[in-house]
Formats: structure tokens, C-alpha cells, sequence
């Protein structure tokens, strides 16, 4: 595969140390990005090689976030940390990644990177430390219990009641120190006791590590999960329809000195400027990821990620994210991501959607996704309206799917992991080799070359988007109130802030929509700026009808 030569002009960041709350991040699943030496799977170099698509030439995102890079079994595809440190080389060298940076920077990009600090591999050198020895430096550094007592057949029984994430205890037995480990998710993921002075010491250390190579921020894995209460005592019980559900996780997460531990990691990022992290919420609400949001720490609420395409629901999560974070709390807007199904799937299979619909569909949550207020985070292949795609049980790459019983309901996260179609030849221009995940069926005519000489693709809609997102301070930064336009099948909300005011409007319907709509607040039109379709109105005036299409979305700018 052919590499393009990094741009030798250095691009200004768009924005400046307040990009975290102004700008756009882009996830990048580093194993389907794109691949440079022909293995199958995507490497720093792909990267790299695609950054123009990225940036102020491309999309024009503001920073990238990656997903695990970190040498790893790779039992939970990258989640299983064996060295926090480096680079594994499935992906490329340590070079590599100071390359990657150095480009990135370069076209005015900055880099986040994807920490997991709740777990360890069981196979990462702090484990093997600790399993060998209770009384060694690293005896302490996970979460291990004396047995309970002995079961009827002369077997350790675990200390508490706590479960897996994935289905059965969260306690594994092992012989060799003649206790049992703590797991919230895979035996071979064995969780860190962050009460432990020596484990906080030695992953703020990983953390200046990083920084001083030039990360910009960092994704915090789980991070609410990442203290437990001292005594490990039992969960109260519920009601619930498994396991995990049936347990009140009052004491394995969200712990009330939790808000200390994260102040004390911002404390090591604010000796710069311009340095963001985001963390991502483990079984929790809304309301506590706000509780949990402060000033350049942002916090990933699910709410979009459960509705359907439908005007009402939309509005529902607007409301109670409004409400949550007010006006002191920045939020995270999210439609997809790399554990749950691409929304451009998803919202139009939640109406028997398929062919222009999708993707109008499409267009139209892309319009939702870079205009309500708060950080939008695209997930790679969004732009393109990439799909799921349906992977065989002897295919798939999730290890718990295999797992699925009336006890444990999982979705197989490998259908919304697999490679990025760039053209519509050999390999998709993903892979000159067989890539580690199957295509989807229609990468031949959906691929980012073909998108880009379409100027009505999704892509192209993205772009138009992204670019008026740049030219509006007050998509920025601005509040945001919702507007009843008079048919409950159009969401319509105003954005306020440093700029013009801003507009914003969906139709939800086949049949589309007729409104008026509303005054503005300081002039007297409106002038669309972007939206799903090509051919737009020039100026509307309050009394004017506006005629929305089917699952059409407009972006309008109050104008003299």
C-alpha cells in the first residue's frame, strides 16, 4: 500500500487550550483503521497514512482518540493490558507512535489515548509479581481475599457475592498464594486495588510518561469503577433478570472518594494547558455522569445510545441531559461506539428503515450528533454511514458472545469493529492481506473514495456539517432550549452562545413535515447553512413554511 508523505507544513490547532469543549474527536479502532504491512490488521502507520482524511482537508476533527494500542493477549481485544508502557507490536514500534504524534500535531490534531487503569492482564508482570507473593512489593496491588470458608466438596468459596460482568462470580481462586483475585470482567483481567499507595504512584507515572511523548488526553476505561469500598463487603440484593442485575453494586462501584482520585490525575494533566480527559461511565445514569463531570474532565452519558429514531425519544434524552448537566456541566454527545451497534444501523432498523431511507436516516443523526451542545465523539466508518455487519459465531472476535445464555444477554461487539472501506478495490484499500474482520457486503460502493466524489454521500454531508460546526461559535459553546414547532414529529431545538444564534431542525417521519418557524430572537430571518440534502431554501422569514422532506434535517442561522 502506497504512503502518503506527511503534510511538512505544520497546521495551528483549530482551537486552543478550550478544543475539549469546541472541538470534534474522532475514535479510531487502531485493528480496523487501515493496514500498512499487510497482516490484516490496522497499524499506527495506517494512521498516519490517512490523516489528510482526518484533517483540515478531510473531516477537519479536532483530535484523534485511540482506541488500546498497549502490548496485550488480546483476549478482550486490547482491554487486557500486559504493559501499560509500550506499544504493541501487532500495531508497529514505539517509533511508530512518536511518528503518529509528530503527524497528527502536525496537521493540527491533537491525540488521546485509551487508558485502562480499573484491570491488568493476568499475564502483565505486576500480576505474576503479586500472585507469587503476599508479603512482596506488589502484594498488595490487586484486590485479593481470603475464602470464605469451604464448600460441601472441600472447595474455597469466594469472599463476598460480587459477580462478573460477564456472568458467574467475580472472584477467581488462586492456588499458588491461596486466595482468590477480584475480576469485574474476564478471570484473565484481574483488577487493581487502587487503594494500594503503590498503584496510584505507578500509573500516574505511566501517565507523565505519556504526556511527556505529547498525548493531549486521555479516555479513562471504566473509571468509575476503579475504587471499591475498603471492607469489600456483600452487595445488597435485588430484583433483577441476571446476575449482575440482582445485585445493588453499592459497594464495587462509584465509591464517594472517587471525585478525589480524579482530582489528583487532573492535578498531573493541568501542569499544561490544553489537556482533556474523558471517562467513560460504567453502569451508570445520566445524572451521576454529571455528577461526575468537572472542568476539562468530561464523562460519556449513554442516553442517545438507547433511543430510537423517533422525534419524542430524542426529545426525552434531550431533556433529561439538559436537566442532569444544566448549564455549569459540559456534556459528551455519542452515537455509537466501539461496544455497541453503529447508530446508522441501529436508528433505522428501529423503523424497518433500508435503502434511501438509511440513508437519509443517517444524514439526519449526523445533523443531531454535531449541533446539540456538548463534545461530539464520531466513532470511525460514521461518516461513511458504515453499518454492522453480521459475523459468524466461528468468525467473531468478542470472546463473552459465545458466552450468551439466559443468565448473560451480549451483543457481539465484533459486528460494529470491522475495517474501514477507503476504496472500492483490492481489500478495500484496507488490507493488501486477508483483514482480521469481514467487510460488509456493500463496501463496494460504500467506501470513502466513492463518498467523496459524491457530493449527496453521507461523507459529504459530514464534511458540510463539520465545517459549519467550525464557522459557529455558538455550536461551540452555546446553550441549548428546544422549540415545539407544532408537529411532534420534528425535533427542533435553538443554540445560544457566543456567535449567531442557531437553528436546528429534523423531521422523524417518512411523510416528513410541515412548520413554521419561530422568531428569532434578534433578527428577522433565518438562513440555512447546512443540511441532509443538496437543495436548500435561501432565507426563510418566521411566517415563511418550511417544507421538510422525509428524515431531512436543517441547520439555519438568524441573519438580518
Amino acid at each position: 500500500m502506497s504512503r502518503p508523505q506527511v503534510a511538512s507544513v505544520v497546521e495551528a490547532p483549530r482551537f486552543g487550550d478550550d478544543w475539549w469543549q469546541r472541538g470534534v474527536v474522532y475514535q479510531v479502532y487502531p485493528r480496523s483503521f487501515a493496514d500498512t504491512d499487510g497482516d490484516g490488521v490496522g497499524d499506527l502507520g495506517g494512521i498516519i497514512d490517512h490523516l489528510d482524511h482526518l484533517g483540515r482537508d478531510g473531516l477537519g476533527v479536532d483530535a484523534i482518540w485511540l482506541s488500546p494500542i498497549y502490548p496485550s493477549p488480546g483476549l478482550d481485544v486490547g482491554y487486557d493490558v500486559s504493559d501499560h508502557e509500550g506499544v504493541d507490536a501487532l500495531f508497529g514500534t514505539e517509533t511508530d507512535f512518536d511518528r503518529l504524534v509528530e503527524a497528527a500535531h502536525r496537521h493540527g490534531i491533537r491525540v488521546v489515548l485509551d487508558l485502562v487503569m480499573n484491570h491488568t492482564s493476568d499475564q502483565h508482570a505486576w500480576f505474576a509479581a503479586s500472585r507469587a507473593s503476599r508479603t512482596g512489593p506488589y502484594g498488595d496491588w490487586y484486590l485479593w481475599r481470603d475464602p470464605a470458608g469451604t464448600g460441601p466438596d472441600g472447595e474455597p468459596l469466594p469472599p463476598n457475592n460480587w459477580v462478573s460482568w460477564f456472568g458467574g462470580p467475580a472472584w477467581t481462586f488462586e492456588p499458588q498464594r491461596g486466595q482468590f483475585y477480584h475480576h469485574t470482567f474476564l478471570a484473565e483481567q484481574p483488577e487493581l486495588n487502587w487503594r494500594a499507595p503503590g498503584v496510584e504512584a505507578a500509573q500516574f507515572q505511566m501517565v507523565r510518561g505519556w504526556l511527556a511523548r505529547g498525548v493531549d488526553g486521555f479516555r479513562l476505561d471504566v473509571f468509575n469503577a476503579f475504587l471499591k469500598h475498603p471492607d469489600l463487603p456483600a452487595n445488597p440484593t435485588r430484583r433483577g433478570s441476571s446476575a449482575w442485575s440482582r445485585l445493588d453494586h453499592r459497594y464495587d462501584v462509584d465509591q464517594a472518594d472517587l471525585p478525589a482520585l480524579i482530582t489528583r490525575f487532573r492535578d498531573i494533566l493541568d501542569e499544561a494547558p490544553g489537556r482533556m480527559s474523558v471517562g467513560e461511565l460504567f453502569v451508570g445514569t445520566t445524572e451521576r455522569a454529571a455528577t461526575l463531570t468537572t472542568d476539562r474532565h468530561l464523562v460519556f452519558d449513554w442516553e442517545l445510545l438507547k433511543r430510537p429514531w423517533d422525534a419524542a425519544a430524542f426529545r426525552a434524552a434531550i431533556r433529561r441531559r439538559e436537566r442532569a448537566f444544566g448549564p455549569a456541566r459540559w456534556p459528551t454527545i455519542v452515537l455509537s461506539n466501539h461496544d455497541q451497534p453503529r447508530h446508522a444501523s441501529r436508528l433505522a432498523g428501529s423503523i424497518g428503515a433500508a435503502g434511501p431511507d438509511r440513508e437519509a436516516i443517517a444524514k439526519a443523526a449526523a445533523v443531531i450528533e454535531l449541533t446539540m451542545r456538548g463534545t461530539p465523539f464520531l466513532y470511525y466508518g460514521e461518516e461513511i454511514g458504515l453499518g454492522d455487519v453480521d459475523i459468524p459465531p466461528d468468525e467473531s472476535v468478542d470472546p463473552p458472545a459465545s458466552w450468551v445464555g439466559p443468565e448473560f444477554q451480549w451483543w457481539d461487539r465484533s459486528q460494529a469493529r470491522t475495517p474501514m472501506p477507503w476504496s472500492d478495490g483490492h481489500g478495500a484499500g484496507f488490507s493488501s492481506g486477508r483483514p482480521w474482520l469481514r467487510l460488509g457486503l456493500d463496501w463496494k460502493d460504500r467506501n470513502v473514495a466513492s463518498q467523496r466524489a459524491d457530493p449527496d454521500s453521507v461523507l459529504s454531508c459530514y464534511r458540510r456539517l463539520l465545517a459549519a460546526r467550525r464557522e459557529q461559535p455558538s455550536l461551540q459553546d452555546g446553550s441549548l432550549e428546544l422549540v415545539e414547532l407544532g408537529d411532534p414529529s420534528v425535533l427542533a431545538y435553538r443554540r445560544l452562545g457566543s456567535g449567531t444564534e442557531v437553528l436546528v431542525t429534523i423531521a422523524f417521519d417518512r411523510g416528513g413535515a410541515t412548520v413554521r418557524l419561530p422568531v428569532p430572537h434578534r433578527e428577522p430571518a433565518w438562513r440555512p447553512i447546512a443540511g441532509t440534502r443538496l437543495d436548500m431554501p435561501s432565507r426563510l422569514a418566521p411566517k415563511d413554511p418550511l417544507r421538510l422532506r422525509a428524515f431531512e434535517a436543517l441547520v439555519l442561522v438568524a441573519e438580518p
